[in-house]
């Protein structure tokens, strides 16, 4: 079997995720080439030459477009194997149209999220962050009413692998976990998560925390608006780990200046947060600089697990732990739309 590995991600990076241990058991599955592209670089004249050959091509974060030039060349390509989660730009016509499967590192990845999200909700509910700061000013912090999980109601939008992961994890809190959704939700998935579906108007009226987990598309673009925010009730917490473009950032600023709500954000329209951003400076708002993703430890497993389909696809199984099918792909943040929005934002 040839393998394309194509590096995007600079040499330390690469490395956390193709460490030589890994690179071993890659060379154990079929003849492996490696090669790097710089961020923005068209693809090269030597990976297409590789890319002729290739059955089998593993990519990461800041592929470049994959497109009709490439699948000219990749004629004997079966299956990408992304190391990244969202491969919504990885979706195309002609991957329908080959019948070429996708993996990624998502099922990875969705935990790890969970994870953050569960740090930020404790992070939040306890006031942590700046009782740790007036901790470090004063010698001492003290008299200050904090909160916890436990039976708490929480709101989930969107219900993807992200989410479904805070549920399974909220569920030793005893949490109220109601989720709105733009699919109906099967009987078996409430049962499970041990969740409720609810209208989006329900869940911003009555959740004391609510987390996003809306991919970003043009159809979630400012999902979160104004109405539904002036819905949420005083003091509530706001988690956001998503796109920072599915809430209405303007409005979100507005509430969140008057002292109403609070939030743990995570992701922003723009990235780095402008330092005259509004943001910055409340004392109801923790800023994090897109730290939620996959811890750095997650990586190296992240490959692990990819080659291990990888290895089940080459002896003829399509028993993938890892695929994605089209149709989710379709519904997975779009760095496109991310870009092009970003774009929007800064032209005013």
């Amino acid at each position: 079997m040839n393998i394309l590995v194509l590096n995007t991600l600079g040499k330390e990076v690469f490395e956390t995720f193709f460490p030589q241990d890994v690179q071993d058991k890659l060379a154990e599955v079929g003849e492996v080439h490696y090669v790097s592209l710089e961020p923005g670089e068209e693809l090269s004249t030597e990976f297409l030459k590789l890319a002729e050959k290739t059955e089998v091509l593993f990519t990461g974060w800041g592929v470049p477009c994959l497109n009709e030039d490439f699948y000219c060349h990749a004629k004997r390509l079966k299956l990408i194997a992304h190391t990244g989660g969202s491969v919504g730009d990885l979706a195309s016509p002609e991957l329908e149209q080959r019948g070429i499967l996708l993996l990624s590192g998502n099922r990875y990845y969705a935990e790890s999220v969970a994870q953050a999200t569960i740090c930020y909700m404790l992070l939040g509910q306890r006031r942590l962050y700046p009782i740790l700061k007036k901790t470090e000013k004063d010698g001492w912090c003290s008299e200050v009413t904090t909160q916890g999980l436990r039976s708490k109601t929480v709101g989930l939008v969107s219900f993807g692998m992200i989410a479904k992961n805070v549920a399974r994890m909220l569920q030793v809190f005893d949490c109220r976990v109601k989720v709105y959704s733009s699919h109906k939700l099967s009987d078996e998935e409430l049962q499970v998560y041990g969740i409720e579906q609810c209208s989006a108007e329900e869940l911003f009226r009555t959740a004391d925390i609510i987390s996003i987990h809306s991919a970003l598309t043009d159809k979630t673009y400012h999902e979160i608006d104004a109405e539904k925010l002036s819905l949420v009730h005083d003091d509530a917490l706001l988690v956001n780990t998503a796109r920072g473009s599915v809430i209405d950032e303007q409005a979100l600023i507005k509430e969140l200046c008057s002292g109403r709500l609070r939030a743990v954000l995570d992701v922003f329209e723009e990235e780095p947060l402008p330092m005259t951003s509004p943001l910055r400076g409340l004392d109801n708002v923790v800023i994090v600089p897109h730290m939620g993703g996959p811890t750095t430890d997650v990586r190296r497993l992240v490959t692990l697990g990819l080659i291990d389909d990888v290895k089940r696809f080459a002896q003829g199984s399509m028993d993938l732990e890892n695929q994605i099918s089209m149709a989710y792909a379709k519904n997975m943040t779009s760095h496109a739309v991310t870009e092009r929005r970003k774009h929007e934002i800064q032209e005013g």
